[in-house]
């Protein structure tokens, strides 16, 4: 199969691109497919494929890892308090990793989390099937800020505060937060844009603090509120929206 194929191919078939055709079956984001057709994961009609290719969704045989690709599935969109020990993967290191999508193993979806928050962070994740609504979250462009409420090990004081605002090196990235401010003794709100791994605990270390306690309360202009730890629930298409606010 050659990427020089032509979007439109005999009378009446219209081919899209591999990725896009993973996600929006639900398999992951767009970006995480490109990922699994580059690691050799995807077989058209039979054909490990290592390429972005054109497709017919319709008459193509696609499979995942051996498991052939259904139909794109009904979107579903969830809200989940992420509790603290669980990763965001679909792989399992060992068998006593545990999952975010453990969570949701009543639910006949195959779903992934919208973008990552590290093992030992909590809060606000979406959860959903919808590849195209998922890279549209984390897309860059998108230009979303998320909020963090962080416990420390000490009271926070004026130079911490400077600290954490003058930004610090985060994966090669120098990276300032949006917005800072002190909630109590020991407690304190940050506000990010950029979301490199591990940012806003990387801010509090070089500031001289340490996290005992990390919580995502705010993804754009949703908000988690009173869902408590570990459950979920649907999103309504207003907080689909909110997202992007």
């Amino acid at each position: 199969m050659s990427t020089n194929q032509k979007t439109s191919e005999g009378k009446g078939v219209t081919k899209q691109r591999l990725s896009k055709v993973l996600a929006a079956a639900g398999v992951a984001s767009r970006r995480a497919c490109e990922e699994l057709i580059f690691a050799k994961k995807i077989t058209v009609n039979g054909t490990v494929v290592s390429e972005q290719v054109l497709v017919d969704p319709a008459n193509d045989v696609i499979s995942v890892d051996g498991v052939r690709l259904e139909s794109a599935q009904d979107k579903v969109y969830y809200i989940l308090n992420k509790p603290a020990g669980f990763i965001c993967s679909a792989k399992r290191g060992s068998a006593h990793t545990k999952l975010v999508l453990d969570l949701f193993k009543e639910e006949d979806k195959r779903l992934f989390t919208v973008g990552r928050l590290d093992k030992d962070t909590q809060g606000l994740l979406i959860v959903t099937n919808d590849g195209h609504y998922g890279n549209k979250v984390i897309h860059p462009s998108a230009n979303i800020n998320k909020e963090y409420l962080a416990k420390t090990d000490q009271e926070i004081s004026h130079d911490h505060l400077v600290a954490i605002t003058h930004g610090t090196l985060v994966e090669g990235v120098f990276v300032k937060p949006v917005k800072v401010s002190k909630v109590r003794r020991g407690t304190i709100k940050i506000t990010i844009a950029e979301g490199k791994k591990r940012e806003v605990r990387m801010l509090l270390e070089n500031a001289g603090l340490q996290v005992q306690e990390l919580i995502r309360i705010r993804i754009g202009n949703l908000f988690m509120g009173d869902l408590a730890v570990g459950a979920w629930r649907k999103m309504s298409e207003r907080e689909k929206n909110l997202v992007f606010e």
